[in-house]
Formats: structure tokens, sequence, C-alpha cells
């Protein structure tokens, strides 16, 4: 893991710097003379050769400092640390939605395989993973918030800061606009799965000693076809992360994806640097996470 995180942090620092725009001269405006620029890029260390400021900034993460954010003047840790709470909320709260309603309507549309519901489960997941998620966030807005005002349009007033649990409110469309697409990926990879190991020769073994409907889809179908779905479900609580940018853009909300826009619009190379190293780390994380879930899933997998 360490490797590929100095990996990552390599390829996100060159990225990074290699995107046109000078952060000095963003902050001091297109009046400023090439004077005044320069010598806030020297204050900054911009004038540096990059091999040094990746030296010095990797440096600081091994420390666990990423370095000051330009814009706001603080720590990129604090900053993040401020955002973090409600990216959190609207990745963690869709997946829920995700688990309890998209895996069980895969396991009922594969086991009502060519059936009237199962037409119906097909035809709604393959249109909820067709629409682009900004499209759906900003319908929603006009339907729910708009037009019923049933819900707030935009914001998030803090939970830890107010401790009004009612905020939540705030979440309820950006949580299902990330939310219905992702379901719909995840109700076709289970009812795909199950129908994969349904045809399996152990589970007609099953059906002819004669074992329950609820038997055999329990123990013999969906127990084996739980890794591809884990393993789809990892990927999906990365790309909701990811999906937060866009999300948290169209509903203004004050989360981490927004923050990673407006600092690439302030150039703002240490906070995006921190995110993104962060995201890297997550996904990292996931990945071992789901790869360990594979051996209790599945006893015959050992981990040398």
């Amino acid at each position: 893991m360490i490797p590929s995180l100095i990996l990552a942090s390599v390829i996100v620092f060159s990225f990074i710097h290699f995107i046109p725009g000078d952060p000095a001269q963003v902050m001091l405006g297109d009046q400023a003379t090439p004077e005044r620029v320069q010598q806030l890029r020297e204050s900054m260390g911009l004038d540096r050769p990059l091999y040094v400021q990746y030296a010095k900034w990797i440096g600081g993460v091994l420390r666990g400092d990423m370095g000051q954010s330009i814009f706001f003047h603080k720590p990129v840790l604090d900053v993040i640390a401020d955002r973090a709470e409600t990216s959190l909320l609207i990745a963690v709260f869709p997946m829920i939605l995700i688990i309890v309603v998209g895996v069980p309507i895969g396991i009922l549309s594969a086991v009502r395989c060519n059936s009237r519901l199962d037409q119906l489960f097909s035809g709604a997941s393959m249109f909820f993973a067709s629409i682009p998620t900004f499209w759906l966030g900003l319908n929603l807005m006009l339907l729910f918030a708009v037009t019923l005002k049933w819900l707030p349009t935009s914001g998030f007033p803090s939970i830890v800061e107010s401790g009004d649990w009612s905020n939540l409110r705030y979440l309820v469309l950006p949580c299902i606009t990330l939310a219905a697409p992702n379901s719909a990926l995840i109700i076709r990879l289970t009812r795909s799965s199950m129908l994969d190991v349904a045809r399996a020769d152990y589970v007609k073994t099953a059906w002819a000693k004669g074992l329950s409907e609820g038997a055999v889809t329990t123990r013999h179908i969906f127990r084996n076809s739980l890794i591809s779905v884990v393993s789809a479900l990892g990927f999906t609580f990365v790309a909701l992360l990811a999906g937060t940018v866009v999300t948290e853009t169209v509903f203004s909300l004050p989360g981490v994806g927004r923050l990673v826009v407006e600092s690439l619009l302030r150039r703002d190379y240490p906070t995006i640097q921190g995110v993104i190293l962060i995201v890297a780390f997550v996904y990292m994380l996931v990945n071992l996470l789901v790869d360990l879930s594979f051996a209790i899933l599945d006893p015959r997998i050992r981990y040398s």
C-alpha cells in the first residue's frame, strides 16, 4: 500500500502543477505587478524546482503535515476536516440505501427471473443507471424543493456544530441523487451474479435433494454470489466519494467535493493534493478490506 501511495503522490503532485495558471497571480488579481507576483511566488516556494517542492511536501505528509492552504491560510488537514462531515454523510447514507434497497431488489429480480416484476426492476435499473448525476439532482431539486417545497434546495447547516439532527433533511435529495444510479448498477450486478451461480452443478444438486426455494437461494446461490456483490460495493463506495464533487456543486453543499472544485479554480495546490491523496488512501483501504472479506465469505480463499 505504501509504494502505491507514494506513486499516487507523485502522479497527483505532477498533474496539479501542470495545470495552467499561477496561484500567486490568482491571489493578487490581474492588476498585480510582475514584481509583486514574483515576490509572492518566492514567499510560497513556488519558484523552486518541482522536485524540491515535492520533496518538501512529501516530507511533511510523512510527518502528518500536508502543508498550508494557499487560500485559507491554515493547515490543509484542518480545511479538509471542516468539510469532511458533509461528504462522509452523503457517501455513507447512500451506501446504506444501496445495501438495504439495491441488493434485496437484485435478489428478488434474480429469483423471479423473466417475470413482470423482473422486467420492471430491470427497466428501472437501466433507466437510472443511464441518468447523469447532475441531471437527476437538478430535476429532484426542481420537483421536491422548488415545486412541492417539501425539502430545502441547497446548503447544509452542520449537525456537529448545531446539534440539530433535523438538518439531515438538507441531505435527502443529495443522497437520493447518489444512491439511485449506483443502486441500479448493484441491482443489475446482483441479479446477473445470482443467475450465473444458479446454473452451477451444486445448485442443481441442492434442488435435487429437495431443499426449499429459500434454502437454495440463501445458502447456495446468494452466498456464492456475495464475492462479486461485495467487490462491487467496495468500488461503489469509492464512486460515491468521487460523486460528491458533482452532487455538492449542484446542491451547494459545503463538502470536500466542492472544496476540490473551489481549490482548482483558486490554484490552491496544497489543498488539491491533500484531498486527492486522502481519497487515494481511502480507495486502497477499501480495496484491502474487500480483499480480506473474501476469505470470510469463502473459506476456500487463503492469503499467504
